[in-house]
């Protein structure tokens, strides 16, 4: 059923407030807005996302078509060449995620790199970046320049991040010590000491992958708990499994990607970009094979893309931020519905 709400109309203005206050950040700090393509004729492989796809016709020639989950794959094109700081806002697309009040298949994204910049770096961006939309928060309030913003009754203080990595996240609220988490039998046993189901339901004799059961437990123990001690919690240094795209830490089990995060609402992702073209081959060619166990939808690969990282990505970091989302923060509401003049049911 498609909605018409015009109630919410004043709450619409402030999203708009909200991307227009994005752009002027952007362009302030010399960041190139781009208009990239949304219906692409290959993707690059990554196993936890599912895709839609779709076909171009004309007469009997048939081509295969899928809106892109993000424009990462473009712009690295562009960066490749020298187009230097960038963002891209518009539309992307997952499919086989539940909708929710936080989530919907067809989405607002912001993405943006920085030539030259680690995911650090990014992160000090990103604090600079909600400092100035808090100024929405607060336009009717006694203190409007002020850095502290509520949201559900919740006071957050965007002066600085509350700061953790994800072992210290485990430890803390799953009682997983970083010896168990980055050891996949340690951790399995863990789950199932725990009371996850280990073995597949229908597949006896088949187990749960490790990723799938960090994702469970992380979900139900942990990312509730993030951002809600007064500060946005900047969520860092990830395990391998879960950065295809990031450069390693020394340490060999983690990567440079945080997430941030205000009252439990995961807000946007960040890596220091992966630059080693072989390693991404490799990294690549194992999320195929895990796309093809699990049983996605089958999609052209950008063979193209290590061609494109041959030449050479610069140094950069890119970050990923889911819109609607962060709009629900600044304009206190529930829901990404409530930002929308028309919603699909």
């Amino acid at each position: 059923m498609i909605k018409a709400q015009i109630s919410n109309l004043e709450t619409y203005k402030k999203y708009l407030s909200v991307i227009n206050n994005i752009e002027a950040f952007l362009i302030k700090r010399q960041f190139l807005k781009l208009d990239l393509p949304v219906l692409l004729p290959a993707l690059i492989p990554e196993s936890y996302l599912e895709v839609f796809e779709t076909e171009y016709r004309y007469f009997e020639n048939r081509q295969k078509r899928y809106l892109a989950p993000s424009p990462e794959l473009l712009i690295k094109r562009l960066l490749v060449e020298g187009i230097g700081d960038c963002y891209y806002l518009g539309k992307a697309f997952r499919n086989s995620e539940p909708t929710s009040s936080k989530h919907e298949g067809e989405f607002t994204m912001l993405e943006l790199y920085k030539v030259g910049a680690t995911y650090m770096d990014m992160a000090e961006i990103t604090l600079n970046l909600m400092q100035t939309l808090s100024q929405i928060s607060n336009a009717n309030s006694q203190h409007p320049t002020s850095n502290i913003i509520q949201y559900h009754g919740m006071s957050i203080d965007l002066n600085r991040w509350e700061k953790l990595t994800v072992a210290e996240a485990f430890e803390r609220y799953a009682n997983i010590s970083a010896e168990v988490l980055f050891d996949h039998d340690k951790f399995l046993s863990t789950a199932k000491q725990k009371g996850y189901q280990i073995e597949l339901s229908t597949k006896p004799l088949q187990r749960y992958s490790y990723e799938e059961l960090w994702s469970q437990i992380y979900t139900n123990e942990i990312e509730h708990q993030l951002g809600s001690n007064g500060y946005p919690t900047l969520l860092t240094d990830y395990p391998i499994e879960f950065a295809a795209l990031s450069k390693p830490n020394l340490d060999g089990k983690t990567a440079q990607r945080f997430e941030f995060y205000i009252a439990g609402v995961e807000l946007g992702n960040c890596y220091s970009e992966l630059t080693d073209w072989k390693l991404q081959e490799e990294r690549l060619k194992r999320e195929e094979q895990e796309r093809t166990i699990s049983g996605k939808i089958p999609y052209n690969p950008d063979i193209e893309f290590i061609n494109v990282l041959k030449k050479g990505l610069p140094d950069c970091a890119g970050m990923a931020i889911g819109v609607e989302r962060l709009a629900m923060i600044f304009t206190n509401v529930d829901s990404i519905n409530s930002l929308k003049l028309i919603s699909i049911e």
